[in-house]
């Protein structure tokens, strides 16, 4: 009977989180609403940004497509970028449109998402001295990682590195399902080890960071829920990282697609936040070692085809 009452209390949403959930709706109604009228009567332009540079159904587009895919992201620490990049590509958009904006949105909504975590109880960044050393050393290893990448992507063979990571981002996968029941000691070693591999390729790449830094952290000890929010405060560094090397090495860049980019990704953390704090534990070690296995699959298979 205690278990019932239990569960029904996991189901039964608080007065607040009801709140959130229809703040969270008219917003994105309001959003959607204001694209489709700037579609239907360009005159008027509530995104000034976008007039005269992308088609206003296109913005709405690239909104859904971000609120979609950070919504998967920050609820189980990946899938944005690996999955709207190349979407984007694919839409017609140049990859120097995509790559800036995509970490400019990833970057201020990773930091956006750690303070929803923080919020929602997910993880604690300010008591919890573990967390704050894995923020800090996957952090660091990210900066590491990438003025390594950009030192040696000249020199390694692109397609086997991929093919390399692709089959340890399966190993990963396979290891979670593996042990999703069982409780893991934190061992920093296999953090460390893992960690150093998702920046280098999330520098060389683009890609591949958050399924080897989420599942590897669940590997290595550390709950899906604090892995989660610990990958959004670690990859908003990153892109913050590689942010700035656009910057340098480009001077000036497009940001047209930030704007649509940008607020269907923050919109998505409040609803994304709140889904991890209601899973339970086995359920997000299952799920993250799902979407790991399938995201190294999609890789191998798109490099064999």
């Amino acid at each position: 009977m205690t278990g019932i009452v239990l569960a029904a209390k996991r189901v039964l949403l608080s007065g607040f989180e009801r709140r959130r959930i229809r703040v969270w709706a008219m917003t994105v109604l309001m959003i959607i609403a204001m694209l489709v009228v700037q579609g239907l009567v360009p005159r008027w332009s509530p995104f000034p940004s976008l007039a005269g540079q992308v088609d206003a159904i296109a913005a709405l587009s690239v909104f859904l497509a971000a609120l979609i895919c950070e919504y998967v992201d920050s609820s189980l620490g990946m899938g944005y970028g690996t999955t709207l990049t190349p979407l984007l590509l694919l839409a017609g958009f140049d990859p120097l449109q995509v790559v800036p904006c995509v970490l400019l949105s990833e970057a201020v909504t990773g930091l956006g998402a750690g303070l929803m975590h923080q919020h929602d109880g997910n993880a604690d960044f300010i008591r919890d001295k573990k967390t704050r050393l894995t923020v800090v050393l996957i952090s660091t290893l990210s900066a590491i990682g990438a003025v390594a990448a950009a030192t040696f992507a000249l020199q390694l063979p692109k397609w086997w590195l991929k093919g390399i990571i692709a089959v340890i981002v399966l190993s990963v996968g396979l290891v979670t399902l593996a042990t999703f029941r069982q409780r893991l000691a934190y061992r920093r070693s296999h953090l460390i080890a893992l960690g150093a591999v998702a920046a280098f390729n999330k520098g060389l790449s683009g890609g591949g960071y958050g399924p080897l830094v989420t599942a590897g952290q669940v590997v290595a000890g550390l709950s899906p829920k604090q892995a989660v929010a610990i990958t959004s405060v670690a990859e908003s560094w990153t892109c913050v990282i590689g942010l700035a090397a656009y910057l340098f090495l480009c001077q000036s860049m497009d940001l047209t697609l930030a704007v649509p980019l940008t607020l269907g990704a923050v919109l998505s953390v409040p609803i994304a936040t709140l889904t991890v704090r209601r899973m339970r534990e086995q359920a997000m070690r299952c799920a993250v070692g799902v979407l790991t296995c399938v995201l190294a699959l999609a890789t191998l298979a798109q490099m064999l085809w």
